[in-house]
Parts: C-alpha cells; sequence; structure tokens
C-alpha cells in the first residue's frame, strides 16, 4: 500500500508537471511561434518602448521559453524574484507568478479565494450525494412506480437546466420575490455562521441540482444491474433481510462508479464552479479565473489551471484507494 501511494504521488508530480508544460505553451510559446510578443498581452495600448523594455526583462520575456519555464517551475520550489528598476519584487514559494492587475502574488489571490470554492463544492456535494444516490436507491427499489417516473423525469429536468438558468430563477424567486433568503454578500464562516449558511444555501442547492440528477440516474442504472446479479439471488435465498441484502451486498457494488465519478465532479469543482461563483458573485476560484481571462491575466489563469489540476488528479488518487475499503475484491499494487 505505501509503495503505491509513493508510486502515485510522484505520478501526480509528473502529471502536473506535463500539464504546467502544455499550459505555459499555450500561454508563452504559441504567441511567439505565431509572431506575436507576449509582453504586449500584459502592457496597455499606449505604453512606451522603455515601459515595454522593462517588463520584458521583470517577467524574463528576454529569455529563451524553455529558461522561463524552468524559472517558472524553480518559482514553485524556492520562489522567484522580479526586476523591477532599482527594486526587486520577491514572489515566495509557491510563485505561481504576479498577477498583471495588482503585481500581487498569484498564489496569495487564490488561496484567498480558494475557501469561497471549498465551501461552494462541499456543501454542494454533501447535498447532491444524499439526494441523488438516494433517490436513485429508491427509484432502482421500486421500478416503473409513480416515485420512479417523477424522480427520473426530475432528474431528466435537473442535466438539462444549465446552473445559470437555475441559478437566476431560484434568486429571482426565494431573494427577491420570497424575501427568504438574503443577497449574496461576501460573509466568512468565521465572521457568522448564520449568515454565511444563508448566503450559501442557494447556490449549494443550485449547484447540487444539476449533480443530483446525474447521480439519481446512474445509482439507479447502476443498481437495478447489481440486483440481478447471482450473489444477490445467493443473499436472498439464505434469507437474509431485504435491508441487509440492498445496504451490505448491492450498495457496496453500487458505490464503485459512483465514486469514480465522484471523485472528478468534485475535484473538478474545487477548481472552481465559474458559472455558479459568477451567478452568485461568490468571489471564489472560478471568479478569479473569469476575471483573469477577461482582463488577460495569463499567471492566473495558469495558477487556476494548475489548481484545478491538481484536485483533479488529487481526487482520483484518494478514489483509487477507497476503492480497496469499498470492494474487497479490489487490490492495489
Amino acid at each position: 500500500m505505501l509503495l503505491y501511494i509513493v508510486r502515485r504521488l510522484l505520478n501526480m508530480v509528473v502529471m502536473l508537471v506535463v500539464i504546467a508544460a502544455i499550459t505555459y505553451g499555450i500561454f508563452f510559446l504559441v504567441p511567439v511561434l505565431t509572431g506575436q510578443d507576449p509582453v504586449m498581452l500584459y502592457v496597455g495600448k499606449n505604453a512606451n518602448p522603455a515601459a515595454i523594455e522593462g517588463l520584458r526583462i521583470k517577467l524574463g520575456f528576454n529569455h529563451p521559453v524553455y529558461v522561463q519555464f524552468w524559472d517558472y517551475l524553480k518559482g514553485l520550489v524556492v520562489g522567484r524574484d522580479y526586476p523591477n528598476g532599482r527594486s526587486v519584487t520577491h514572489c515566495p514559494a509557491p510563485c505561481l507568478g504576479l498577477s498583471t492587475q495588482n503585481d500581487s502574488p498569484v498564489w496569495n489571490i487564490l488561496t484567498g479565494a480558494f475557501p469561497v470554492t471549498l465551501s461552494l463544492a462541499g456543501g454542494a456535494a454533501v447535498i447532491w450525494l444524499v439526494l441523488g444516490v438516494g433517490t436513485g436507491i429508491l427509484s432502482a427499489l421500486r421500478k416503473r412506480s409513480v416515485l420512479d417516473r417523477v424522480t427520473m423525469v426530475t432528474a431528466l429536468a435537473g442535466v438539462s437546466l444549465p446552473v445559470y438558468f437555475t441559478g437566476l430563477v431560484t434568486s429571482a424567486i426565494f431573494i427577491y420575490n420570497l424575501g427568504w433568503l438574503p443577497e449574496s454578500s461576501d460573509v466568512s464562516f468565521g465572521d457568522d455562521p448564520v449568515a454565511w449558511f444563508q448566503n450559501m444555501l442557494l447556490p449549494w442547492i443550485t449547484l447540487a441540482f444539476l449533480f443530483a440528477a446525474t447521480y439519481a440516474r446512474l445509482t439507479r442504472a447502476t443498481m437495478l444491474d447489481v440486483m440481478g446479479e447471482d450473489y444477490i439471488r445467493t443473499a436472498r435465498a439464505k434469507g437474509l433481510s431485504e435491508g441487509t441484502v440492498v445496504g451490505k451486498h448491492a450498495l457496496r457494488s453500487t458505490l464503485t462508479p459512483i465514486l469514480t465519478v465522484f471523485g472528478m465532479d468534485l475535484g473538478g469543482l474545487l477548481g472552481g464552479a465559474v458559472l455558479t461563483e459568477n451567478v452568485f458573485n461568490l468571489k471564489g476560484l472560478g471568479f478569479q479565473a473569469l476575471l483573469g481571462i477577461q482582463r488577460n491575466d495569463l499567471p492566473m489563469i495558469m495558477g487556476v489551471t494548475l489548481f484545478a489540476a491538481f484536485f483533479i488528479v488529487l481526487a482520483n488518487l484518494i478514489v483509487d484507494l477507497l476503492y480497496a475499503a469499498i470492494d474487497p475484491r479490489v487490490r492495489l499494487a
């Protein structure tokens, strides 16, 4: 087990380096190959040649691309210094570069925004797992019943409706018409837990509605397949109660594909739920990513990309480790 974890951690590092190389090449190598000057993405239209040359030296664009990328990787480990005329701007490790908007370290901006994304993804994940898996199991156990048809139609609607539509509709109903919930505000859990919960409840429900629909349909289909297996019939023939058959035998096999999808979904959301955060004005990683795109802030976009890649790769590792705990047939080697 320990050897497997070490090997997977090394694979994670290699994967992140490859992703960083590809992303860096897209942002900084492709413009050079197409005859464009990357510095012009950072300066205004009226910048003078002296300012352009100074920025070129500060960002290291006067070096070959492979040297620039090496400096970028080295900055992740030991930090990086950016010459700024007579002064030097230090970016401590892990340095993801400096934002072109305010010259602040990208790492500090992203770590400041991450708690918002973590709150959104974590709360929504709890809701969609409970509702999605629960309704999927009930639909499978009551196949072709009224409950089954109603839940599957609702799930189809949840999959079909985009977040920006359901978010605006629920905001119009519960915030502006009924007044049950306050408008979105920058309230942290430490400042006011009640206000934080009220602020996050609608984004949780909106985001969970999309994913719960997918999990309900997946759980139902998987449970129906599992309930037809020979070992389920054997368990019933041995006189085990229906609760034991479903909870101890059928559910464990059903959870394997659900766990796979959950790891990918949660890992992706931890890298930023762009639509949900912008609909509800939550200043998380998704908000920062969209802001970076609008302002042409390449270090910010690249930082969010690496954040998302890290969480997706980490989620895959955790899912693989949980396989062995859920399914005794799985052996890690």
